[in-house]
């Protein structure tokens, strides 16, 4: 009850879910893309069962924080350089979007589609989808929970927080994926903005951070652009 009547405790609620929402942007899209690849009956609810598996893993990282924090120990050193866990999962999930964003293009461009031969090939692409929204969801988690143990003091608010931006993604996931669905060139928009995403965590990764202002202002002129494209379309088409 004292943290429901804290101001400074609100106050650090709202700072952080409005952060983890910005931060849940990558994975966001990341979800649309992978999830567009799916028979569009099952797109939803892989959206949300990756939403959910994302929440509980966040919340499963928050209550093992001293773990989470020792992941930032180094255990080796190559070339001189110190290297932890977190370098190597940050590295990992940057080459898998790298790849991942590479052939999703490939797809987009040569017209390919693996939707549909038979139930079979459905239900393991169905799988296959969840695997990789899983496995995304631990390296995105990982720098978000990171945040989170540095800006709030109890683990109830960052529970908290990290619940309401989940809500909010989970509400906006379908108008997103319908919306990247409905025009192509924001698909490869969204692409672009998963390699640009992949080559910052790699460079994490080696201790070269990229700020991320610099990559959220990339990414809004870039859909500050197609905006006023698709809106020029739309004029010439009335």
């Amino acid at each position: 009850m004292a943290l429901l009547t804290d101001p400074q405790v609100w106050a650090s609620f709202a700072t952080l879910a409005l952060l983890e929402i910005i931060l849940g942007i990558d994975n966001l899209i990341f979800l649309s893309v992978i999830t567009s690849r799916l028979p569009e009956h099952r797109q939803a609810r892989a959206r949300l069962i990756g939403l959910l598996g994302a929440l509980v893993m966040r919340i499963g990282l928050l209550l093992g924080i001293a773990w989470i924090m020792s992941l930032q120990e180094p255990f080796m050193s190559v070339l001189g350089q110190s290297v932890s866990w977190r370098d190597l999962i940050l590295m990992g999930g940057g080459l898998f979007l790298l790849y991942k964003g590479t052939t999703e293009i490939h797809a987009t461009v040569e017209g390919e589609d693996d939707h549909g031969n038979a139930t079979k090939a459905a239900s393991i692409g169905f799988a296959a989808a969840i695997a990789q929204i899983m496995a995304l969801d631990m390296v995105f988690s990982l720098d978000s929970v990171i945040t989170a143990v540095g800006m709030v003091d109890h683990i109830e608010v960052m529970i908290a927080a990290v619940t309401a931006a989940i809500g909010v993604m989970i509400f906006a996931a379908d108008p997103v994926a319908d919306f990247i669905q409905r025009h192509p060139t924001t698909k490869m928009l969204a692409l672009s903005f998963l390699l640009l995403i992949g080559v910052a965590l790699v460079a994490d990764g080696l201790h070269f951070h990229i700020p991320r202002g610099y990559l959220y202002f990339a990414v809004g002129f870039s859909a500050l652009v197609e905006a006023l494209n698709l809106t020029a379309r739309k004029r010439r088409r009335a």
